[in-house]
């Protein structure tokens, strides 16, 4: 059979339509209808007050972290299981990351070590400026126990949505639930605009802060005036094009995801070498990878047995707290020994997830995995 990659774009069809409006009425430059467009859309499916499209989920995140006014000096409380974007921005800041454990219930930020880690900054007078949480995979971190922690100590939280537009917790949207949400809309995520993402709040005037920052804080007037660092953050009216017809076939990319997580989870369910990621209670995952977790082989063997049979596969995120880059960070376990994030990476693989993926695809992958964990 070809290469069968782990997941790639999946255009509707619709895409050119928007894009060749673009051309035809000249709207190149950044912003225009399309861009207006995209965010009216984007808030109507998700029921944010405010929404600002921006040229990737890692501004969003920095422009989020620039309206809190996180400073050189400022810790910020971050997972340490998800991708270095988001952490990144409150190094450009110049702030400390925190790093926090997490649970096996979701895999995302584990309450229990969440409290540990604002006792002890509450004792030492450092309270973090935000709480960066993330929604690995599709799936809800426990929200409520996360919200009321930060609730108690008065922090404002960042949810990295990245991976999971179109989930839910308790029939909320994921990135709403919080002071800020972030989307993004990279190539490889559930709906794409090739690059691009998205900033999310409750709070309009936040919102609107934030599109006068990443427009390069320029001032009403009828001259460049400047008062405030700004920033180019603004996402391409072209490009906005694309997400217009991908977010309309969202929930069709959604219900594909799911199928074929399902096709999986029906495979192997009876097979103790494979467990896969849970869908929590009073949540909604939109199972942007299929992940599971293998006992008994490492997972780096079966990536390598499955690229063999030309199929991707890729290892779980490996945790920030053991990054090079923050060999001095603190960290804070939800376990007196052991870290939960490090075994979710020293045993997790994702699956091929793409939503081309056919039935014959499927089912090859799974008699090739049976096959490898034999």
């Amino acid at each position: 059979m070809n290469q069968i990659p782990l997941a790639v774009p999946h255009m509707s069809g619709n895409e050119q339509k928007y894009i060749q409006q673009a051309f035809d009425t000249n709207w190149i430059a950044p912003l225009g209808p399309n861009v207006d467009q995209f965010e009216a859309n984007l808030a109507t499916y998700t029921g944010a007050n405010g929404v600002l499209a921006t040229s990737s989920g890692t501004a969003a995140i920095h422009l989020a972290l620039t309206l809190l006014n996180l400073q050189r000096g400022d810790t910020v409380f971050c997972s340490t299981f998800t991708f270095i974007a988001s952490i990144n921005p409150a190094l450009y800041l110049g702030a400390t990351p925190v790093f926090i454990d997490s649970e096996t219930d979701t895999w995302g930020m584990s309450p229990v070590a969440l409290a540990k880690a604002l006792e002890d900054a509450a004792a030492k007078n450092k309270l973090p400026k935000a709480i960066i949480i993330v929604h690995l995979y599709g799936q809800s971190c426990k929200m409520d126990e996360i919200m009321e922690l930060a609730n108690r100590y008065d922090i404002p939280v960042i949810e990295d949505a990245a991976e999971s537009l179109g989930s839910t917790y308790k029939g909320r949207k994921l990135g709403t639930i919080g002071t800020f949400g972030i989307y993004s809309f990279n190539g490889n995520k559930i709906i794409t605009t090739s690059g691009g993402g998205a900033l999310v709040s409750n709070d309009a005037k936040q919102i609107e802060k934030a599109r006068y920052l990443a427009a390069q804080a320029k001032e009403d007037a009828p001259y460049y005036s400047h008062s405030e660092v700004g920033f180019n953050y603004r996402l391409s009216n072209v490009l906005a094009g694309i997400g217009i017809a991908q977010l309309e076939v969202l929930d069709e990319r959604i219900a594909k995801k799911r199928e074929i997580f399902e096709a999986y989870k029906a495979t192997f369910e009876n097979n103790a070498t494979l467990t896969f990621l849970p869908e929590w209670q009073e949540t909604f995952n939109n199972r942007w990878l299929s992940t599971v977790l293998l006992e008994g082989i490492a997972p780096e063997k079966v990536m390598e047995q499955l690229a063999k049979k030309g199929i991707e596969s890729r290892l779980l995120w490996k945790p920030m707290h053991t990054q090079e880059l923050f060999q001095d960070a603190a960290y804070y376990s939800e376990k007196i020994e052991g870290s939960n994030a490090d075994m979710l990476f020293q045993k997790g693989l994702c699956l091929p997830s793409g939503t081309q993926l056919t039935t014959n695809q499927i089912d090859y992958i799974c008699e090739m995995l049976r096959e490898i964990i034999a």
